[in-house]
This record gives C-alpha cells, sequence and structure tokens, in this order.
C-alpha cells in the first residue's frame, strides 16, 4: 500500500510471551485494516498455552496490513501488523507514531523500549494488480503473502485500494483470501469451509457473508444453482449418501479430530508428563461434615463477606501442610533431590469454557478464611473471562480439588507436576452415619490425596489426611494452630 509522503511502515512482531512460550494463537482481531491506532491500544487477542491475553500495539498510525487469520497458530517473533507512521500524529495518541511504548502484553508488565528499531519494510505491488490512475493511494498485497500469514490491505487513510477488476488480483492460491469481515472468517472456519473454494460476490470478488451462508446451504443440500445475482461460489464436491426421500441431508462425518493446542494441549502435555515421571498412591477417607457446615453458616451469620466452603477446606490444607511438610515440595530429578517448600502457594482446579485450569493463590498459608474466599472468587472469574496471567497460573506448591461440584463422590487425580500431592474433596451428601454411639443421618464427604511416593512413605501421607479429616469433623481442632 502506497503512504502519503513522509509515511513509512513500522512492522510489529509477536511479542516474547514470557514463562518459556514460544507461540500464540489469533482468537480475535480488535482492528480493521485502515483503523486508526493508539500507541499501546490491544490490536489482537491470542490465545497461549497458559493463558487468553490482548496484545498492545507499541505503534500510532494507521493499520495498512494485518497478518494470519483468527486460529492461526504464529510463532513469537512473527509479524503480526504493518503500521503507517511518519510526522502527523495518529489520532488519540498524543505524539508521533515513529516512538513505541515499550510494552510487551496487557497484564505482562512494562519493560524498557527496545534498544533495536524495526526496521522499515518496503512494499511491492502484488503480480497482476494495477492502481488506477485517478485516486491518490494504490492498494497492493504485501510481497511476503503467505498461506498461514496473508495481510489483506484495505482502504487507509483516504486512499482507496484499487485492483484491475479481476479477482485474481485478490487472491491468488498461496495469497490473502479476499475476505475483509472476520465474522465471515469465523462462520466458514467454524463450519470447516476452505474460504479459497469460493469465488466472492462482492466488489473485486470480495467474498460476503452470504456467499459463505450459501455455499453451506448448497453443501447441505446438494443445490447447484447460483445465487440471482454475482458470480457462484465453487464449492468443493464431496461423496454423500443420499437422504432418505422426505428427510433433511444430514452428513455424519466418520470421525471428528480436534488439535490439542493451546491450554488444551498443556493440560494434555502436563498430565502425561505427570504419569510418566510420578510414581503417585492414593489413599482416601470418608469424614463427617456436619460440623464443618454448621460452622461455616455461623460465620456467615456473623456478617460480613460470605465465606466460602472452598476456602475453609483451603485453611485446612494450609493447616495440614505445617504438620506435614513432605507434602509441600517437588522432586528434583536432575539433582536427585527433594526440594521442600517454606511458603504453600495453594493452586485449586477449575472447569472452564476453555478447559481445565489451576489458578494459584500466593501466599495461602498467610491468608485467613476471608482473604482466601477473595481471591479465589477473583481467580475463579479471571479463568471463566480467559483472563488468567501465566504468573497466575504458575509456581502451585499444593492443589486443592473439588470435584464434588461434579457430582461425584470420590477421584484418584492426576497430580499436577511438579507438585507432590494434591487433595481431593468430593460432594457433601447426607449418609447414615454413627455419631455418639447413635445412628444419625450426617452430611459426609470423601475425601483423598494422591502423593508422590518419593518424597514421603504411606505414613505421612495418612497422618496428612487423617488429619483434614479431624479438622472437617471438628473445626476447632485449628484453634491450635490459630
Amino acid at each position: 500500500m502506497a503512504h502519503a509522503p513522509g509515511m513509512h511502515s513500522l512492522e510489529f512482531k509477536l511479542p516474547d510471551l514470557g514463562e518459556g512460550l514460544t507461540e500464540a494463537e489469533i482468537v480475535r482481531w480488535l482492528v480493521e485494516v485502515g483503523d486508526l491506532v493508539a500507541i499501546d491500544q490491544p490490536v489482537v487477542e491470542v490465545e497461549t498455552a497458559k493463558a487468553m491475553v490482548e496484545v498492545p500495539c507499541p505503534y500510532g498510525g494507521v493499520v495498512t496490513a494485518r497478518f494470519g487469520e483468527e486460529g492461526t497458530e504464529l510463532p513469537v517473533g512473527a509479524p503480526l501488523i504493518t503500521v503507517a507512521v511518519g510526522e502527523k500524529p495518529a489520532v488519540g495518541t498524543g505524539g508521533t507514531g515513529t516512538e513505541g511504548s515499550g510494552n510487551v502484553l496487557v497484564g505482562y508488565g512494562t519493560s524498557e523500549a527496545p534498544a533495536r528499531r524495526r526496521r522499515v519494510r518496503q512494499e511491492r505491488p502484488l503480480s497482476g494488480a494495477s492502481a488506477t490512475g485517478g485516486q491518490s493511494g494504490a492498494g497492493a498485497a504485501n510481497g511476503r503473502a503467505a498461506a498461514t500469514a496473508a495481510p489483506v490491505n484495505a482502504q487507509a487513510t483516504g486512499a482507496a485500494a484499487a485492483v484491475n477488476g479481476q479477482s485474481g488480483g485478490l487472491a491468488t492460491e498461496d495469497g490473502p483470501v479476499p475476505v475483509i469481515s472476520p465474522l465471515v472468517r469465523r462462520l466458514a472456519r467454524q463450519n470447516g469451509l476452505d474460504l479459497r473454494e469460493l469465488t466472492g460476490s462482492g466488489p473485486d470478488g470480495l467474498i460476503l457473508r452470504a456467499d459463505v451462508e450459501y455455499a453451506l446451504r448448497a453443501a447441505g443440500q446438494g443445490a447447484t444453482a447460483a445465487p440471482a445475482a454475482g458470480p457462484q461460489p465453487r464449492v468443493p464436491q464431496a461423496p454423500s449418501p443420499a437422504p432418505a426421500p422426505g428427510s433433511p441431508a444430514t452428513v455424519v462425518p466418520a470421525e471428528i479430530r480436534t488439535p490439542l493446542k493451546g491450554i488444551r494441549g498443556a493440560v494434555a502435555d502436563k498430565l502425561a508428563r505427570s504419569r510418566r515421571e510420578i510414581p503417585d498412591a492414593t489413599c482416601w477417607v470418608d469424614a463427617d461434615a456436619t460440623e464443618l457446615m454448621r460452622a461455616r453458616t455461623a460465620m456467615n451469620a456473623a456478617g460480613g463477606p460470605k465465606i466460602s466452603l472452598l476456602a475453609l477446606l483451603a485453611r485446612i490444607c494450609t493447616a495440614a501442610l505445617a504438620r506435614f511438610p513432605e507434602l509441600n515440595s517437588t522432586v528434583d530429578a536432575e539433582a536427585r533431590e527433594v526440594v521442600r517448600f517454606g511458603h504453600v502457594h495453594l493452586g485449586f482446579a477449575a472447569q472452564t469454557d476453555r478447559g481445565l485450569v489451576v489458578p494459584v493463590v500466593r501466599d495461602a498459608h498467610a491468608r485467613d478464611a476471608e482473604s482466601l474466599t477473595a481471591e479465589f472468587a477473583r481467580l475463579t472469574e479471571a479463568g471463566r473471562t480467559g483472563t488468567l496471567t501465566p504468573g497466575e497460573l504458575t509456581g502451585g506448591t499444593f492443589t486443592l480439588n473439588n470435584y464434588g461440584v461434579f457430582g461425584v463422590d470420590g477421584s484418584t487425580p492426576i497430580i499436577n507436576h511438579p507438585e507432590a500431592a494434591m487433595l481431593g474433596v468430593g460432594r457433601i451428601v447426607p449418609k447414615p452415619w454413627v455419631h455418639e454411639g447413635e445412628l444419625a443421618v450426617r452430611q459426609v464427604v470423601q475425601l483423598s490425596l494422591t502423593f508422590d511416593h518419593r518424597v514421603c512413605d504411606g505414613g505421612v501421607a495418612g497422618g496428612f489426611l487423617r488429619y483434614v479429616a479431624d479438622c472437617v469433623e471438628q473445626p476447632a481442632v485449628l484453634l491450635r494452630t490459630l
């Protein structure tokens, strides 16, 4: 794309995300080509193996190209966007776009401005496309177009993108797909439709939402007629069984493959590693939680913030780890040493729409029930919205897993590598129980402890679990350590 005099392009690349992360998947673009962006304005939402974050651009100016479609996985250092900057300040920046802020990621902290300057990219017009002579700017595809990182140029700073009238000038087999709207891309991706197989009915072959919807209907109904107006989309032909007379056409896939990437892939790798490296064992016990439930009711009736059951269980965990510190440790396999921690960073398993996450409550041993309740609520909400940072998902020393929320009694969970133990809590349900020599209906819970047998023997694990059960049955036991 040609720029106004005095303007040049700066390329913004996917920054180092920290925590050893080397790639990220584009979830949602927050800007379009041609938009004016301010310094540090978020331009794209990406998902890493740790969290979903917004990436701010350190330049202010006009977006001239975007690299990669939604759903594309990019390595660190790959181009994200190019921004035209120059002497004229971008709207809302309060300064020229030639200087960056040095920010890396929202929620990851701000670093010094990089000493290395972004190089100026010289753009070349796409072969086969010529600019319209009467217009002030010429539309050109970036010379680095690729199947997985292809910029789509559109109108910017009053200069209209021009082509020679042929749809081939917008897209080639290896070039950018003539789609501007991210909604169109998402609709096609969700239905497994290859946009390169379509010819758009919009200006200069632009693929519109109506084209995608028509192609999906044609694929489902076996239709061969073209739309009333515009070129006919080319739909890939695939053999499908003929529907029974009078029944709607349905195509049942033989198998569905889901890539293990992002958070789901990170969880899979961690669980597999835990099973390979940790010789785990599990013990469990039933406990009468009636008194614990009564104590919580009394706390919440006294006024002030409500105390969650998870917070009380966490407080019991930290007290038990103070008595049995062997379980608050990890194994350094290379040094053949057991590393025992003096602090308790308590992880808790949380199921979200994006998969299983284990946020970490820092210094849980130094928090009271109110503080634990507030931190659990904050981290749980961040997990649901996908805004947990890598720092909030790493560094745990022990994990609490309340799988009772799924309506199950017991489990033998996989240890959260590289930790040494995990306490599991089942549902609390009324059951017959012998209480003070008589049969009564009590609130009963099953507790399980999965531990790394390298850090301790069964006596320590059994002692830990028994102490937890005693505190559940008689919360006054905790008064000795308060």
